[in-house]
């Protein structure tokens, strides 16, 4: 479960005093503090613009930490009474893709450089991907198929050469 984010921020970290006078990234650290209450309904939208026009014109720590005193400076702990939410209203994990589909379709699109080397793999691969994604539920079939396809061109068109090869050797012999 996800929590809100509040940037985690003590005005005068690293400094000796509330007197030391702010820098850019003080200021914006605070308006950040500022900005993750209002978005969780800490403060009204007037109060909100001018606080943070008071952070930009803050010339020190201590003014800084007095616009974010009453705001927490990181995530608020759940209390006991709160229950987590229940698993019907959280999101549903996305499947993972199949590895072998993805190296079925790269050795498919290898077969042109490789001229057919990475056919019969590509095919190999390409049935067990697609039997893996029907029983696991994997995404990825479409890689998986075009493995397959490029694969069995690739080793139908091999097979039309050697034929021919063939056909010829015996013709001209």
């Amino acid at each position: 479960m996800s929590q809100p984010h509040y940037p985690s921020w003590q005005p005068w970290q690293g400094a000796g005093a509330p007197s030391m006078l702010a820098s850019h990234a003080d200021r914006e650290r605070a308006v950040d503090v500022l900005r993750a209450g209002y978005g969780e309904g800490r403060m009204e939208p007037d109060e909100f613009e001018k606080r943070v026009a008071r952070a930009y014109g803050a010339r020190t720590v201590g003014e800084l930490a007095l616009l974010v005193a009453d705001l927490p400076q990181g995530p608020v702990p759940h209390s006991a009474g709160v229950l987590p939410v229940a698993r019907t209203f959280l999101p549903v994990p996305r499947p993972a893709t199949n590895g072998k589909a993805v190296a079925a379709g790269v050795c498919g699109l290898l077969c042109v450089p490789t001229m057919g080397l990475t056919g019969i793999p590509a095919v190999v691969l390409g049935h067990v991907a697609r039997a893996e994604i029907r029983s696991r539920g994997e995404l990825g079939d479409g890689l998986a198929l075009t493995g397959l396809v490029l694969g069995w061109l690739s080793t139908a068109g091999w097979a039309l050469v050697l034929v021919l090869l063939t056909v010829v050797s015996i013709v001209a012999g």
